[in-house]
């Protein structure tokens, strides 16, 4: 019989060989057609520094400039040995891009909390007020966060202010629905048992409905967080200033495909590590039989 720990060990051992399959088929890709010297031969010193200011250095990749693991590679440690540097407006470390990013992230998510748990509470406790709020949550909760930038610009004057208006935005649908179907799920046996007791409506939310829909709650929370960090990336690259999402825009407007592809990989980063934090919460509130 495998244990949970004998399976988590094989499971981590198959992602590393899917790792490395991935990186190896990604140098070779990058690494095809001759060595260095056969790429630059024939061009002038000129024309290959030329390259190099373009983001092609001919001399690092053979398919049109593409960069390699090893890259990569050293381009992250170049990154994540200095992440809080600030030589101005357009050059700041990745740590103070990413802590902008989480500062908008986290502000908004907090205001869509406030917002979304009290509301989904009210719906899910009341038929009459889950059917008068379900036409407004069909309509507003297909709209992509990303289409009210304009209004909120419009209305806030602010980048930073709408930035965590659109994660309030995209944030609360998932938290709303989920806390209200929570709620609206909880067994009546408990609700019949704390009528029958007596107990006030404030404790037999904090102390019977509260603790069972707790899981579900942090399911919508879960989502909440990963389309918030989803979202904040294309806000960035719109708003401009800082963030994560705006370095990757900057860092395109400049041809460093590298510092791009760097990028990509630390949202990836942040995001699965957030989401394994929901994971947590989940499963600390989640009672099993």
């Amino acid at each position: 019989m495998k244990t949970p720990d004998s399976l988590n060990l094989r499971a981590a051992i198959v992602s590393l060989l899917l790792l490395l399959c991935v990186v190896g088929a990604w140098h070779l890709a990058t690494t095809a057609g001759g060595g260095a010297a056969a790429v630059t031969a024939g061009l002038s010193a000129d024309e290959i520094e030329y390259l190099r200011m373009m983001g092609k250095d001919p001399g690092a990749t053979k398919s049109g400039g593409f960069p390699g693991p090893l890259e990569v590679a050293r381009t992250s440690w170049g990154h994540l040995s200095d992440p809080f540097y600030d030589k101005g407006p357009n050059d700041k470390g990745i740590g103070i891009q990413l802590a902008h990013s989480l500062a908008r992230v986290g502000l908004g998510f907090l205001l869509a909390l406030l917002v979304a748990i009290p509301l989904g509470f009210v719906i899910g406790m009341s038929p009459l007020m889950q059917k008068a709020f379900n036409p407004f949550v069909q309509l507003l909760k297909p709209i992509s966060p990303l289409a009210w930038m304009p209004l909120a610009l419009y209305t806030l004057k602010d980048s930073d202010v709408s930035g965590i208006f659109v994660i309030f935005i995209c944030s609360i649908w998932p938290m709303l629905i989920n806390t209200a179907f929570g709620v609206a799920s909880v067994k009546r046996d408990w609700i019949n048992v704390a009528a029958t007791l007596e107990v006030n409506p404030i404790r037999k939310a904090f102390q019977v409905i509260l603790p069972a829909a707790a899981p579900t709650i942090l399911t919508g929370m879960r989502i909440s967080m990963g389309i918030a960090w989803l979202v904040i990336v294309a806000a960035e690259m719109l708003v401009g200033g800082t963030g994560i999402g705006y370095f990757v825009w900057n860092e395109w407007n400049n041809l460093s495909i590298t510092n791009v592809i760097f990028a990509i990989g630390m949202i990836g980063v942040v995001g699965m590590l957030l989401d394994l934090v929901f994971a947590r919460l989940q499963k600390v509130v989640t009672y099993v039989e």
